[in-house]
């Protein structure tokens, strides 16, 4: 990846993020000051409070053309998100599948996976997880350069 894409995908990634702080702040960090004939023009049925979120893990990684996990499972399960370039990720005993920027995947807990970048390309990955993680043996080649499913 280039360094001008990178640029630019950060600044990017800093305006959708400051957007996205700036409309929580807004949504619920200024909740308490409305009156109830305010939140229900913001929403219907009630009000969301903020849940604790202290256990949950999340982290972007930049995986190299080529990088991938070892096995491993979630005791809570992973969500995961490509942000940039080209990611494979793949249960045990099933098909190696590419997944492209804003195309999110879930692995429930206990589930035999693993993630990385595509061989020729770096992917941004988003992760969110709870709990931990139980790291297995490496993904092998044989295994890691089929064809993806899409």
């Amino acid at each position: 990846m280039s360094e001008e894409i990178r640029t630019g995908s950060r600044v990017r990634l800093a305006l959708s993020l400051l957007a996205a702080g700036a409309l929580a702040w807004i949504l619920i960090g200024q909740q308490s000051s409305l009156d109830a004939a305010e939140q229900q023009t913001i929403f219907m049925g009630g009000s969301p409070r903020r849940a604790d979120s202290e256990a949950v893990n999340t982290s972007r990684l930049l995986f190299p053309a080529g990088v991938r996990s070892n096995w491993h499972t979630h005791t809570w399960g992973q969500l995961l998100m490509v942000e940039e370039g080209e990611g494979r990720h793949q249960v045990r005993g099933g098909p190696v599948v590419a997944k492209g920027p804003g195309e999110p995947w879930f692995t429930a807990e206990g589930v035999e996976h693993w993630h990385g970048a595509a061989p020729d390309e770096d992917a941004l990955q988003l992760t969110i997880y709870e709990g931990s993680v139980e790291w297995l043996e490496p993904v092998q080649d044989e295994e890691y350069l089929v064809t993806p499913q899409r």
